[in-house]
């Protein structure tokens, strides 16, 4: 039996649901929420026919347009790379030592090697390219297989002590744990802290200085960047610069590796790296090239130092 009716003040047919004294009315939808609803199941409908949309086993229905966002990504990328192809071949062609005579070029350079940073170099150097212990900070002036253009881009390029690379940077620092007794570590270490005014100088540590370390560190301990050997007169240190820190590395040496990036970037990437490392503020100027007089008063220039340090 239904309870259906008439609502007199409404004149709208009842459900017959009735709670209370309460009865639900059969209000119809109004016409234009209906058109809407049926015009997006109409819209739907075309959806899946043209664009990916029934999920299967190992793929997605593909659609009669073909589309999908990896091909669109995929043809975004193709078009990023073909712009930017004219400046990677301005790069390619022009020697790293003559980049920074076109700033716009170095620019371009020194961006996208800030992109590569990003994604290979960060984990060891940093964020902001400030190091840690045991790795290197490129934003100071101190380098210690140089910091030219070329030489930095040869670091890049072959890498410090890296297995199975030939043209790899390579130098070790002997351990004297058996050569010193501990009165010598400790004169020794002095002088050391002495050189970038740490400690007070003594001449037994001065002179173990001179027979030991003064052929690779020189006398000064300024370094020398074609050794490999670093600065001992200044206040950067790669694993630390206490006097407990010098003793350990006088004993027992630690000596980091850089992987060879040849083979992995391509030589472009290489290039723009090394204009962007150069650029954090402490890359070094090639050194100047020297003039002698040759016979006939004629001025003959000397060839450039060699770049691989």
């Amino acid at each position: 039996m239904s309870n259906k009716r008439i609502d007199q003040p409404t004149g709208t047919e009842t459900v017959g649901h009735e709670w209370d004294g309460i009865e639900e009315l059969n209000t119809p939808l109004p016409r234009w929420w209906l058109y809407t609803f049926y015009a997006t199941i109409a819209w739907a409908l075309v959806y899946v026919v043209l664009y990916p949309a029934w999920p299967m086993i190992d793929r997605a229905s593909a659609g009669t347009l073909g589309w999908s966002s990896r091909g669109d990504l995929a043809r975004e990328m193709s078009a990023a790379d073909a712009a930017r192809q004219g400046v990677f071949e301005k790069i390619a062609a022009t020697d790293i030592e003559k980049l920074p005579a076109s700033p716009e070029l170095m620019n371009q350079a020194i961006a996208g090697g800030a992109a590569a940073f990003k994604v290979n170099c960060v984990q060891c150097h940093g964020a902001g390219a400030a190091g840690s212990p045991g790795y290197p900070n490129l934003n100071d002036d101190d380098w210690i297989w140089g910091g030219t253009l070329s030489e930095i881009q040869y670091t890049i390029t072959h890498g410090v002590r890296w297995d199975g690379e030939d043209a790899t940077r390579v130098n070790f620092m002997p351990a004297f744990a058996t050569m010193f007794e501990p009165a010598q570590v400790d004169a020794l270490a002095a002088h050391v802290m002495s050189l970038s005014g740490k400690a007070k100088d003594n001449a037994a540590g001065a002179q173990l200085f001179a027979e030991n370390c003064a052929a690779c560190h020189g006398p000064t301990g300024a370094g020398t960047p074609a050794l490999g050997a670093p600065a001992l007169n200044d206040a950067i240190w790669l694993f630390g610069g206490t006097e407990a820190d010098v003793k350990k590395q006088i004993l027992k040496p630690r000596h980091g590796v850089m992987p060879a990036w040849q083979g992995r970037l391509d030589p472009v990437t290489i290039k723009m790296l090394a204009a962007y490392v150069h650029s954090r503020g402490g890359g070094q100027d090639p050194a100047p090239v020297q003039t002698a007089t040759a016979p006939e008063g004629k001025v003959a220039q000397a060839p450039e130092a060699d770049s691989d340090g």
